[in-house]
C-alpha cells in the first residue's frame, strides 16, 4: 500500500519539556570472540569517566548460540550506577546484523533461533517479544539485508570511518522518501581496547584508539532520563548524531506560522500550511571556538542549500514552503574542524569533515505506515 497523504495529523507535543543524552549503541565486549582487551568494566568505566548517560553493549550472538542473557547479561560487570545500560545484542544472520534493544531483559534466545524466518514471521516475534530492531550498518560486508518494515530505526553512521556511512545515508535517504519515517542514530561498532600491558597487544589493537565509545555519539531528547524514554524517542527520531561527544550538537526546528518561536524539532509531522517555514539549525555546546560550519540542508533526497553558521551564534535560518499535496523531509548534515577527542585521539582524522547529523522534520507523511 502506498502510504496516503493524511487529512489530519495528532498535535505537536512540546520540545520544550525533555532532556538531552548522549551515548552509543553498538559495542563489543570480551563476550565477542572477535573483540580484545575489551571486558564491560573498561567500556562502562570509560564511559562513566566521560559522562555518557547510556551504553548499548550489544556482543554478537552467534558466538555464543543466542546465549547472551548467560554471558553479556550474567556478567557481574554488566551495571553502572550512572549510565543506562540496555539490554542487547547484535543479531548475526546470514542476512545482515541487526541490533536488538530493550529497556528489560527480552528472550533473545528465541530471536536468534528464527533469524533466519521470512520477515512477517520475524515482525510478529519482535511485537510479542516488545522489542526495538534496529538495522545496523546498512551498506557495508555484513549489511542489514532484512525488510525496512522490521526496522525502528537505523544506523546511519557506524564507527569513526565517515566515508564508509555514505551509502548507507543514501539507503536511509531511500527508505525516507518512500514515506516511511525512520529514526536515524550512530554506533561506534568499537570492538577493541588499549592493551594493559604490552603482550596483550593484537593486530587490531590500533583500533582503539581511533574507535571507541562515542565515534560517534547519538544525542537523544528524552521526556525523562529513562530506558524506555530514551528508546522511544530514538522511534520518534528525536535525535542526531556527533562524530564524537566534544563535536557539536545540531539540532532542527522549525517555526510554522511566522511568529518567531519555533514549532517543530526533528521527528515532528505536521500537514503544512501553504505558508512559507522558517527553518532554523543550532550548533550546541561543544566545537571549536569561532569556528564556522557548513550547514548542508537535504530535502526529500536531494540538496536544498548551503549556509555558514557564524562563529557567535553557531546557528543559520533559511526559508521554505512545504508543497501541500506532497510528502516532504528536511534533514541536515554538518561539516566543519573536528573537536579533539584526546581520548580516542585518532578518530578525528577517520571522520573527516563530517560533524553531525540531524533527524528529519516531517510534512504531510502518514503515521501510520
Amino acid at each position: 500500500m502506498i502510504p496516503i497523504i493524511p487529512e489530519a495529523l495528532p498535535p505537536l507535543t512540546s520540545h520544550a519539556d525533555g532532556i538531552w543524552l548522549k551515548g552509543d549503541w553498538h559495542l563489543h565486549s570480551r563476550h565477542s570472540t572477535d573483540s580484545s582487551n575489551n571486558p564491560q568494566a573498561k567500556i562502562i568505566g570509560f564511559a562513566e569517566r566521560l559522562g555518557f548517560d547510556y551504553l548499548a553493549i550489544t556482543d554478537h550472538d552467534v558466538h555464543v548460540q543466542g546465549a547472551v542473557a548467560q554471558h553479556t547479561w550474567a556478567d557481574p560487570e554488566f551495571r553502572s550506577d550512572s549510565v543506562l545500560l540496555f539490554y542487547g545484542a547484535e543479531l548475526t544472520a546470514a542476512r545482515g546484523h541487526i541490533n536488538i534493544l530493550s529497556a528489560e531483559p527480552y528472550d533473545h534466545q528465541r530471536v536468534f533461533d528464527h533469524r533466519d524466518d521470512r520477515d512477517w514471521n520475524m515482525l510478529a516475534l519482535k511485537r510479542e517479544l516488545g522489542i526495538h530492531m534496529s538495522a545496523n550498518h546498512p551498506s557495508t560486508k555484513n549489511h542489514y539485508g532484512y525488510s525496512f518494515d522490521l526496522a525502528d530505526s537505523v544506523e546511519i553512521w557506524n564507527t569513526c570511518v565517515w566515508p564508509k556511512n555514505i551509502p548507507g545515508v543514501r539507503i536511509w535517504d531511500d527508505m525516507l522518501l518512500s514515506g516511511r519515517m525512520l529514526g536515524a542514530r550512530g554506533g561506534s561498532d568499537s570492538h577493541h581496547g588499549v592493551p594493559d600491558s604490552p603482550e596483550l597487544t593484537v593486530a587490531h589493537s590500533v583500533e582503539a584508539t581511533a574507535n571507541y565509545v562515542g565515534t560517534p555519539t547519538t544525542w537523544i531528547f528524552a521526556k525523562t532520563r529513562s530506558k524506555e524514554a530514551i528508546l522511544q524517542a530514538l522511534v520518534q527520531g528525536r535525535a542526531s548524531v556527533s562524530a564524537n561527544p566534544n563535536n557539536p550538537r545540531v539540532e532542527l526546528y522549525a517555526d510554522l506560522n511566522g511568529d518567531g518561536a519555533m514549532d517543530m524539532m526533528m521527528g515532528d509531522n505536521v500537514r503544512p500550511t501553504g505558508r512559507a517555514v522558517t527553518f532554523e539549525v543550532r550548533l550546541v555546546g561543544g566545537g571549536i571556538a569561532g569556528a564556522s560550519y557548513r550547514v548542508r540542508v537535504i530535502k526529500n533526497r536531494n540538496e536544498f542549500g548551503s549556509f555558514l553558521t557564524d562563529g557567535e551564534s553557531r546557528s543559520v535560518q533559511f526559508t521554505d514552503t512545504p508543497n501541500l499535496g506532497e510528502r516532504s523531509y528536511y534533514r541536515v548534515e554538518v561539516e566543519g574542524p573536528q573537536a579533539p577527542y584526546a581520548e580516542v585521539p585518532n578518530s578525528m582524522a577517520q571522520s573527516q569533515n563530517m560533524v553531525a547529523l540531524s533527524n528529519p522534520l516531517y510534512f504531510n507523511y502518514d503515521p501510520n505506515f
